[in-house]
């Protein structure tokens, strides 16, 4: 066989590889998956169900479209970076200047790092009712009882970002298969009070604020972009120029398991429940998990209800440290370098974590209202990140023209500026 030939067949087996699913591929769907599926999922319920059943069956029609449209672009916007290793900060950067960078830097650090504050508020909320409810236990002064929880995942977090991943992908499948079996048990408790705000003639505003108010709880259930950024690298590094396609097809995977999952576990649960019911788990600052362990008072919900809550936020409490952290040391690091300064990797690590693990442990402590800051600051500033910004970048940086896409990218401005606005409703209402 000739040389030529022998490079010829290399090329299309290699082409061929590139193409095939691989064991890689599946852990990171998983990643992606866990990163997602947190606390937001677990208080997803109790947001949508408040206002009826007319906002749950919007959200479970645009769904899909909203999560994978906006990460896949914002898959291509890091991906459309030179620099091999540039996380998001340097790929916005190079396209829109030194200015542009440092705002983006600061807006992806502030759409991430509060979510560790909600999940550490979240998870101590969680076991502290279980061992009341549950266990029937007086439990430890809250100070202490959030100070153990935050440490211990700091602890796994110590490990390295592909022992994240791996914990990540491995704690996946428990959780799938429990949020499925909790949906079908509910079932002999589905009940028509949510069926009964079906008339759209009867409805009032409460409605469609509550599916304005929705809009960024929702955004937020299903955002994984804080993991995008190391995904699309790690992608680049194993396809080279087949990685924007493979991100894509695991992006769709991904995002399908995310929805069809989710929202037949929404469904089950706003189905088991009347608006009421909802509105006092909203003011209790629990997931729906803890509950329905609590209203139901069975077995099965009662002894897997809080454990699994447990683990979801878990999940994405690692998956949202790894984008904090990288947003919190470009911060530090633009901060330095403007001083004529530097510092060792292992330092500045050092200084992040310890930064997170004490916020954390004082919003644990205070037990701020989770939903009020999905619905007012979260969901908008992700929204900035995640729908408007590789929006902006298809328009303007030439190596994104080719995803100009009329019918999806106006979807996604369209959804980006309802999340926004729903920050107004905190400053007039």
């Amino acid at each position: 066989m000739k040389p030529t030939q022998i490079s010829i067949l290399n090329n299309i087996n290699a082409i061929a590889n590139k193409k095939e699913w691989h064991k890689n591929d599946t852990i990171w769907l998983l990643g992606l998956y866990g990163t997602a599926i947190g606390a937001g999922v677990l208080f997803l319920p109790i947001n949508a169900g408040i206002g009826g059943i007319i906002p749950l069956i919007v959200m479970t029609i645009i769904a899909f479209p909203l999560t994978f449209f906006s990460h896949r672009a914002l898959t291509r916007f890091i991906l459309s970076g030179s620099d091999p290793y540039g996380g998001i900060s340097e790929v916005v950067e190079e396209h829109f200047g030194p200015k542009a960078g440092n705002l983006i830097t600061l807006l992806y650090f502030f759409a991430i790092y509060p979510t560790l504050l909600m999940y550490s508020v979240a998870m101590t909320n969680t076991l502290n009712s279980f061992i009341i409810n549950q266990l029937q236990l007086i439990p430890p002064p809250r100070v202490i009882l959030s100070l153990f929880l935050i440490v211990l995942m700091m602890i796994i977090i110590c490990f390295g970002e592909k022992i994240i991943i791996k914990i990540m992908s491995i704690l996946v499948y428990p959780f799938i298969i429990a949020l499925i079996l909790i949906a079908f048990y509910l079932i002999p408790h589905w009940q028509g009070a949510i069926l009964e705000t079906l008339n759209i003639s009867k409805s009032n505003n409460n409605l469609w604020v509550t599916l304005w108010l929705a809009i960024p709880v929702m955004v937020f259930s299903f955002n994984h972009s804080p993991i995008i950024s190391s995904f699309a690298l790690v992608k680049r590094m194993e396809y080279g120029d087949y990685a924007e396609k493979k991100c894509s097809r695991i992006l769709i995977y991904s995002n399908l398991l995310m929805v069809v999952t989710v929202m037949f576990f929404v469904f089950s649960c706003v189905l088991s429940l009347s608006p009421q019911d909802l509105n006092i788990a909203k003011k209790q600052n629990i997931t729906i998990l803890s509950y329905l362990a609590n209203h139901f008072n069975v077995p099965v919900i009662d002894w897997l209800g809080p454990p699994l809550a447990i683990i979801a936020i878990t999940k994405s409490f690692l998956g949202h440290y790894l984008g904090a952290k990288e947003g919190l040391n470009s911060i530090l690091n633009k901060i330095l370098h403007n001083l004529g300064k530097n510092i060792v990797h292992t330092k500045l690590n050092f200084i992040t974590s310890s930064f997170i693990l004490l916020t954390a442990w004082f919003a644990a402590t205070l037990n701020p209202n989770i939903l009020k800051m999905i619905e007012t600051l979260e969901g908008p500033i992700i929204a900035i990140i995640l729908f408007l910004m590789p929006m902006y970048a298809i328009r303007k940086v030439s190596v994104m023209n080719k995803y100009f896409n009329n019918i999806s990218d106006f979807f996604i401005v369209l959804i980006g500026f309802i999340a926004i606005s729903a920050i107004f409703y905190s400053i007039f209402y």
